[in-house]
């Protein structure tokens, strides 16, 4: 069950990183988006640190 969750959270992980990729290449960026989506992957990020961890 642990590795699941794990798992979801890389996939969510990857899907920030695609989001974060397309928003910085729009013609005009929106930087409050680009910092709420690089925010959440540091999140996950740090979680993904915590389970594998333990």
């Amino acid at each position: 069950m642990l590795m699941e969750r794990i798992e979801a959270l890389r996939a969510r992980h990857a899907d920030l990183d695609s989001q974060i990729t397309e928003e910085g290449h729009r013609p005009h960026p929106d930087d409050i988006r680009l910092s709420e989506l690089k925010r959440e992957k540091l999140k996950l990020k740090d979680e993904i640190t915590r389970l594998t961890v333990n």
